[in-house]
């Protein structure tokens, strides 16, 4: 059967590759070819490959709700509920994702994101009703705009874990804290093709807090602290080499102090860096040395998360707690000093939690 009745196969199939991401489930709901085209692998690799690939922005943030105070201003919730906001760079546009089944009155707190194709994936947290950790596993699929319940993280409880994943097929799991506060050595992958949770070898050491990313074929985990020191951050890092099924060498210095890692983030496939906020700057890593970029505007200064993709750096924060967040882009191609500022709705001021970018 044609792709498109008159049209040649190629020239069909690039009217396809053209659709936005948001039109692909009524895409799939036209015919069976149409559906079986865009869920083909080689349909998302040529998306990337002619450029059609459209990158989104997927955080973890607080819905904001204000309250109304005598003097007519406004007064932020002190307990947010966490949606899924999602942010598309290209047009600027802003929409909010349905929840995962269970948690339509908020998202786990300090649950983590990772992407794998086309599916965003949510990782355990903390139940917002007993304050328990979860385990649980929910993968939303951007073709169908459907959620589905993967099979829950193994080895018991597990927050403040590291997450990260290889963008095509598996996430990668490591650290964090149990139950009892005991931080954690063990690693996990997940396959989400499969549905499949395999043990990793465990780290050298407790990382508790720390922060993850996949760069050139590794799993790179950085900070974190011991139980024993508990809130003292140490500044190495270690890579799992799937070659060799093992850990490498733990790379002492590789943060230029102790701090908390949060903001690290991968700069991306064609980004030789990478990123962080400290001391009141965007940092980033050439080489083997860190970097000033420049200093992050006051009106994020308490920064919340740092995202990276096509040379550009997106900056979420606050000017203090309490108030609202709003993102800044800084151009790293650009040699001077130059944040462009987002223009966030009035729903999508809210603190964010974590997030991660997807090419769909």
């Amino acid at each position: 059967m044609e792709l498109i009745s008159g049209l040649p196969e190629d020239v069909a199939r690039d009217c396809l590759l053209r659709v936005s991401y948001q039109q692909f489930p009524a895409v799939a709901a036209v015919c069976k070819g149409w559906k079986t085209e865009i869920h083909t692998p080689e349909f998302h690799r040529q998306r990337r490959r002619t450029g059609q690939a459209q990158k989104v922005l997927v955080m973890v943030q607080a819905k904001v709700e204000p309250e109304k105070t005598e003097t007519g201003s406004t007064k932020r919730l002190t307990n947010p509920v966490y949606k899924l906001s999602v942010f598309e760079p290209e047009t600027g546009f802003w929409s909010e994702l349905p929840a995962p089944p269970g948690y339509g009155s908020g998202l786990p707190v300090m649950c983590q994101l990772a992407c794998v194709g086309y599916d965003l994936v949510v990782l355990g947290g903390l139940d917002t009703y007993t304050w328990k950790a979860s385990n649980s596993v929910f993968v939303y699929n951007f073709l169908s705009a459907k959620w589905r319940s993967g099979t829950h993280m193994p080895g018991g409880p597990r927050t403040f874990f590291a997450c990260s994943s290889d963008n095509y097929r598996t996430i990668f799991v490591a650290g964090g804290h149990d139950d009892e506060k005991n931080a954690l050595r063990s690693a996990l992958a997940y396959d989400v093709v499969e549905d499949k949770w395999v043990e990793l070898p465990n780290m050298s050491s407790e990382r508790d807090e720390c922060k993850a990313v996949f760069r050139r074929g590794r799993f790179i985990v950085v900070g974190g602290y011991t139980t024993e020191n508990q809130g003292r951050f140490e500044r190495s890092a270690e890579a799992f080499d799937f070659m060799t099924w093992k850990w490498g060498h733990v790379e002492e210095e590789f943060l230029d102090c102790a701090t908390c890692p949060m903001t690290l983030v991968d700069g991306g496939d064609d980004d030789e860096s990478v990123y962080m906020c400290y001391g009141g700057d965007l940092v980033a890593m050439r080489g083997h040395t860190w970097q000033r970029m420049g200093k992050v505007p006051d009106e994020i200064r308490n920064v919340a998360y740092v995202g990276a993709f096509d040379g550009v750096v997106v900056v979420i924060g606050s000017s203090g707690y309490g108030e609202v967040h709003m993102g800044y882009v800084f151009d790293v191609k650009k040699s001077n000093n130059n944040w462009r500022k987002l223009d966030c709705p009035d729903g999508f001021k809210g603190h964010v939690q974590t997030g991660c970018v997807l090419e769909i």
